[in-house]
């Protein structure tokens, strides 16, 4: 085992912190206050290749691992959560469906301009009224010649909006069937292919979020991804190297909290001393520091598994289950230590407590964790 972090880690971890004091920091409350999605920066996060992170290289990515590419998600969220969020989801979900179930003619035709961000991703699941219950979606695709009518509407999409292609999931054969949904992808612009309410948000403001509605839209068959029938499963396998994701998200946002912590307690002075000598201050730092050292070796022992292809399924879920839970009491903790002050939105440990509430819900709430978690223990 070897804790290091590897030569091309440090420098995507460099070249991230330098690009976010520069690009992202100045930018952070303008963007939530105003629920800002930047697309010009992502543009530029994709001309440094951090768009296309798992995408090789034939196909325009950088061809790195799930290692670089939890440094890339971690370092971006500890200066702003929104926008790792976005980064994660273009990366993992919508691009990685593409890459991993896509043929290579689909692959050639969407990967290159989504490893560059010339084209956001997004991805759709989750239906009004599904929720973590996604084999009860009502959004159908009936076949007609070459192609398939698809009506209904999912939400909480992640870039519904600013999307140019989406993958998403309906309904092909019987409601509660595992083997009735079926994946496709979605261009910017088809008849009857729309977005919908933005959702307005305690977190994550900067990361745009909201409906996609489908009325009678024609999709061609050869936009279908993988088998008629295959697309639950495909997307549960998705979700597996999605958690990951999160966890990386969680871990940044704990990181950045804990670190402004940190910083302050060793600043704000009272009773003559700085409050970091005090044993209810310090014993804080030090829970934090342990949680979120036990939240990185999860999420990097199932990023190896990934990495290896191997079954990731339990380490995944564990790792985002733990890592979500541990930044949403971190960046607690994180405002207690600053007190009055960690209640304004002058300080930024506020927006990290506010960002962090969306880890433990977003790709499988941890109870779903636990679910998942305990059924396969139950195989063993």
């Amino acid at each position: 085992m070897n804790f290091d972090y590897n030569e091309t880690q440090s420098m995507i971890a460099q070249s991230i912190k330098d690009f976010a004091e520069k690009n992202i920091r100045p930018y952070i409350m303008e963007w939530d206050e105003a629920q800002i999605f930047p697309i010009p920066l992502f543009k530029k996060l994709g001309e440094m290749g951090f768009m296309g992170v798992l995408v090789p290289e034939e196909y325009g990515g950088s061809g790195l691992g799930y290692h670089e590419y939890i440094t890339v998600v971690e370092e971006i969220s500890k200066v702003d959560p929104s926008i790792g969020l976005s980064v994660a989801a273009h990366n993992s979900l919508c691009t990685n469906h593409i890459l991993t179930f896509g043929n290579e003619e689909q692959k050639r035709k969407w990967l290159p301009k989504l490893a560059t961000a010339e084209h956001i991703g997004a991805w759709g699941l989750t239906e009004h009224n599904t929720g973590s219950d996604a084999g009860g979606m009502n959004t159908t695709a009936v076949k007609d010649g070459d192609f398939w009518i698809i009506n209904g509407a999912k939400n909480f999409i992640t870039h519904a909006i600013s999307g140019d292609i989406a993958v998403v999931v309906v309904r092909t054969g019987e409601k509660g069937d595992s083997k009735g949904m079926t994946a496709f992808v979605f261009e910017k612009g088809m008849p009857g292919f729309t977005s919908g309410k933005k959702e307005n948000k305690l977190g994550m403001r900067a990361s745009e979020t909201a409906e996609l509605v489908f009325d009678n839209c024609r999709v061609p068959d050869s936009n279908r991804l993988g088998e008629i029938g295959q697309g639950f499963i495909q997307a549960m396998k998705i979700l597996d190297g999605g958690r990951i994701s999160i966890g990386a998200l969680s871990l940044g946002i704990a990181k950045g909290a804990y670190e402004a912590a940190l910083k302050y307690s060793k600043e704000r002075h009272q009773f003559g001393q700085p409050i970091s000598n005090f044993q209810g201050i310090s014993f804080k730092l030090a829970d934090m520091a342990t949680e979120i050292e036990a939240s990185e070796l999860l999420l990097h022992k199932a990023a190896f598994l990934k990495q290896q292809h191997k079954p990731v399924t339990t380490s995944g879920a564990m790792a985002k289950m733990y890592a979500s839970e541990v930044c949403v009491k971190v960046a607690n903790e994180a405002v207690q230590i600053h007190g009055g002050y960690g209640y304004t939105k002058d300080f930024p440990v506020e927006k990290f407590y506010r960002d962090s509430k969306l880890c433990t819900i977003g790709e499988g709430t941890t109870e779903i964790q636990k679910l998942v978690i305990s059924r396969n223990l139950l195989k063993e």
